[in-house]
């Protein structure tokens, strides 16, 4: 086979280099692509805002570049690569700007999205009806222009702030803008005076802004009911001239009543109603006036107005004049005998009648005739007329009263000629007379000229008692009659004839009458209180005669009772329980000697001492009186015998009597001191207590709380509160005695802070407790060369601060009161820290002991005496060791072990002498 042409072989190498450099070239175009972008891509904008859109591209050289876009341009600023433009007053819904470069012979383009927002600055809700009628329905509409973009907005209906509808418009197209909303409302009652309003809500949120809301102005909706009847009128069908009748109009089912208005007409005469409100009832009433024009038919026509809708009502009121008929006398007041013309007149058309006789036609006058007499005086005319006015009978009358004029006349029906009258109650005393003009009537006593007061209520008084002279008088004459009055009254018992009290005297003879007073007379008798028999006649007076007698008067006006105390009076006598021959005063009481004597008038008695002591003694006698006034007697009456002498007017007498004195228990500090004190230890005894009194009061002594027990010597144990009671036959003593019991001081306790060995330099306390009463006094005796101790205020505390060896060694505490002595010791021991202390301690012992020796003595010699010591200059100089000790005569040597010893303290009872520091002042 032939071989490819060299042609056709370069031809194929050819497409071969053009393909490898189309791949490479392809290859450079895949790894550095070039491209334009715009920002933001995708904006919303308020309506008539503005807005920087960026133009940019990666081209390293474009050709040139721009921003496509139908929106107005503010202002541009430029780069190599990229242009910013401000677009202003953006108003179109959706407009999309093209950003474009010219890169390498291609053109690079970014389209941008932006879209315009509207905020719902306008809610406007369709005007309600001025009125709507409850249970029919109404239009609500809401209207928002402009706002947008649709789809982000929803609108609610509200009636208050409860939400009747709620939409929203989503989903509608971008462009979209303003939006309304429409629906049916049902009105109700409720709804009267509610709210309506409307909100639009522009939410924006998804889109990075807020939400926009806004409402439109509230509308108040007017809800009315109106019932389809009529009003109900309340009216005369007659009504006079010049009067006044009240009419009302009624209407029912009316809502809101207080809204509606009422329009009240007679003809063309508008009234003015006043308005009630219950519930949904609406009540006017009005007060028609007719008056000479309105004469006729009329009518009353009533409108209730609610909603823009009426409901009306008329009736027919026939307005009529009936003047009152016209009724005169010829005389009216006409003297006895003459003839007197009666005449009764009315207006046309009315037909008048006078007692009882009609007029011939009417219009026409009726008249009478007659000749006045008595009987004729006070007699009453009666005119009638009688007027038809819409067939409707009507009727009015008057009446006129003839006077006739006459003499008196003094009946005995009116004027009786004897009167009898109780005495007391009130009357009114009459004695009257016929006659026209009426007469004056006038009564007097012809022997002494007293007026009986006529006429007039008041008491009768037997004063008034007599024969009257009445006469009766006016101006057509006079008539004279003569009355007798008589005046009973009940019977009177009087101090003068029937006196309160008699006195009459034992051994005489007398008789009790009473004198009454009275009209009739009256009788009288007298009976004993509690008896029946009537006391009559002469009686021989003995003392069972005293007592109360009752006495009664008695005539038909009444009765009269009246006690009298009769007292009968004898002489003085002594009885032996009323004033004893024996008496006993018992000091203090207050008691005095009573003795009481029988007689009439009381005696008086008078009690004088006779012989010894007492004689020329006057004794203090107790009174009967309620409010006694004698002496009191004094604490020396002197025993003895006294004689008493009763006297009165009618006699004397006397009896001795024998006093003797006696007193109850007395115990003061002299006799049983409040305050005793008993040592520990010593015989037990009684309480030294005694009391003073007569017969000899028994003294009984108990401690509070638990009983003292027996023992024979005195314990702490009875030392307490102990109550003391004294009694004889006439009445006990208390006293309260405090005891105490004083006992030898005891050293308690002795003990020693810190309770281990005590290095050198180291602190320690001791301390010691004492019980003793009275309370003891601390001392204190130290080892020789003790320096630096302090004692506490009361001693009972011994510190060192900074111990050395010197410290070391036996101390002595002391309790010392009046009663005794107690002591006990203690060693402390101060041990050093390293052993050759120790030898070398060992090594210079008998050094130690002899200049310790020495030391003791001088200091004993010296300083250990008795006296008062200041404890800081103590505290700082040798003489501290001889603080409240003997010297160092027992503490002279320390422990090997170092440290204290409170197991191995000494009692002492007694021992050597022992000097004590006294606390001074610095």
């Amino acid at each position: 086979m032939p071989g490819p042409s060299p042609g056709l072989c370069r031809a194929s190498l050819g497409l071969w280099a053009a393909l490898g450099l189309g791949l490479l070239g392809l290859s450079a175009v895949a790894q550095e692509p070039f491209w334009a972008d715009l920002q933001p891509r995708v904006a919303l904008v308020e309506r008539g805002g503005s807005l920087w859109l960026n133009c940019s591209t990666n081209c390293p050289r474009p050709e040139r570049g721009g921003l496509e876009t139908s929106l107005r341009r503010n202002g541009t600023q430029r780069g190599l690569r990229w242009l910013a433009r401000q677009l202003v007053d953006i108003r179109e819904p959706e407009t999309q700007p093209v950003c474009f470069f010219r890169c390498a012979r291609r053109t690079l383009q970014a389209r941008g999205l932006i879209r315009t927002f509207q905020r719902p600055d306008r809610v406007e809700l369709v005007p309600l009806p001025a009125w709507q009628p409850v249970g029919e329905n109404f239009t609500l509409s809401c209207r928002v222009p402009g706002a947008g973009p649709r789809g982000s907005l929803t609108l609610t209906l509200l009636r208050g702030a409860q939400e009747l509808i709620r939409r929203s418009f989503a989903g509608e197209p971008p462009r979209a803008r303003g939006a309304v909303l429409t629906a049916t409302v049902l009105a109700r009652r409720e709804d009267h005076g509610a709210n309506f309003s409307c909100r639009a809500e522009l939410d924006l949120r998804p889109h990075g802004l807020g939400l926009f809301e806004n409402s439109s102005a509230p509308r108040e909706l007017r809800t009315f009911a109106l019932s389809p009847d009529p009003p109900r009128l309340a009216a005369p069908r007659l009504l006079e001239v010049g009067s006044e009748r009240p009419v009302s109009c009624t209407l029912d089912e009316l809502f809101p009543a207080s809204e509606a208005g009422v329009y009240l007409a007679l003809g063309d005469h508008r009234l003015s109603p006043e308005i009630t409100l219950e519930g949904d009832a609406l009540v006017a009433t009005a007060t028609a006036t007719a008056n000479a024009e309105q004469e006729g038919a009329r009518q009353l026509v009533c409108r209730v107005t609610l909603g823009g809708e009426s409901r009306e009502t008329r009736e027919n009121v026939t307005v009529y004049s009936f003047p009152a008929p016209v009724l005169t006398l010829s005389e009216p007041s006409a003297p006895e005998g003459k003839v007197v013309t009666v005449t009764c007149a009315a207006g046309a058309g009315a037909l008048v009648t006078l007692d009882g006789i009609p007029a011939e036609v009417p219009g026409q006058p009726a008249q009478l005739q007659l000749n006045a007499t008595e009987d004729d005086d006070e007699r009453s005319f009666f005119c009638d007329a009688v007027l038809e006015v819409a067939g409707e009978t009507l009727s009015k009358n008057k009446s006129a009263e003839l006077r006739v004029l006459y003499a008196p006349r003094l009946d005995d029906s009116d004027c009786p000629r004897s009167w009898t009258w109780p005495e007391g109650p009130e009357q009114t005393l009459r004695c009257e007379a016929r006659g026209n003009p009426t007469p004056s009537v006038h009564c007097e006593r012809p022997d002494s000229g007293a007026v009986l007061a006529l006429g007039l209520l008041g008491p009768v008084t037997r004063a008034l008692a007599g024969t009257y002279r009445c006469t009766a008088a006016n101006v057509q004459g006079q008539a004279v009659k003569d009355v007798t009055l008589t005046v009973e009254y009940a019977p009177v018992l009087d101090s003068v004839g029937c006196p309160e009290h008699i006195t009459w005297l034992e051994g005489t003879e007398v008789s009790l009458s009473c004198v009454a007073h009275g009209v009739p007379p009256p009788n009288v008798s007298c009976v004993r209180s509690g008896e029946a028999r009537v006391l009559e006649g002469l009686l021989h007076v003995g003392r069972e005669h005293a007592g109360t007698y009752r006495c009664e008067a008695t005539n038909p006006q009444g009765s009269a009772a009246k006690n009298v105390a009769v007292t009968v009076e004898y002489g003085p006598s002594f009885e032996e329980p009323s004033c004893p021959s024996n008496w006993t005063w018992v000091e203090g009481s207050g008691q005095l000697f009573s003795c009481e004597v029988d007689g009439k008038p009381e005696p008086s008695v008078e009690c004088i001492g006779s012989e010894g002591t007492s004689e020329g003694m006057l004794l203090p006698l107790a009174s009967s009186d309620s409010n006694p006034r004698v002496p009191s007697i004094s604490s020396d009456l002197a025993p003895g015998i006294y004689i008493c002498n009763a006297t009165n007017r009618h006699g004397s007498t006397v009896k001795a009597v024998a006093v003797s004195t006696e007193s109850p228990p007395q115990m003061d500090e002299s006799t049983c001191p409040s305050h005793q004190t008993w040592l520990e230890g010593a015989l037990a005894a009684a309480l030294a207590c005694d009391a003073r009194g007569r017969p000899s009061p028994q003294v009984r002594c108990s401690r509070e709380g638990v009983p003292r027990p027996q023992r024979l010597r005195v314990s702490r144990e009875d030392a307490g509160t102990y109550h003391c009671l004294a009694t004889n036959m006439h009445g006990t003593d208390t006293r309260t005695v405090t005891v105490g019991v004083e006992y030898r001081p005891v050293v308690a306790e002795l003990a020693a802070s810190p309770p281990g060995g005590v290095r050198p330099g180291g602190n320690f306390t001791l301390t010691c407790r004492a019980e003793a009463w009275p309370p003891a006094q601390i001392s204190w005796r130290a080892p020789p060369g003790a320096l630096n101790i302090g004692l506490s205020s009361n001693n009972s505390t011994l510190s060192v601060a900074g111990a050395m060896g010197s410290h070391g060694g036996e101390y002595e505490c002391a309790a010392t009161n009046a009663h005794g002595r107690h002591a006990r010791r203690i060693t402390v021991r101060v041990a050093g820290p390293w052993l050759w202390v120790a030898v070398g301690g060992a090594a210079g012992g008998a050094a130690l002991l002899a200049a310790g020796a020495g030391l003791a003595f001088y200091v004993q010699s010296t300083a250990c005496k008795k006296g008062e010591y200041n404890v800081q200059e103590a505290e700082s100089s040798g003489e501290a060791v001889c603080l409240n000790g003997a010297g160092g005569g027992a503490g002279g040597g320390s422990g090997a072990e170092g440290g204290t010893e409170a197991a191995g303290t000494a009692e002492e009872q007694a021992g050597g002498e022992v000097f004590a520091i006294q606390l001074t002042s610095a």
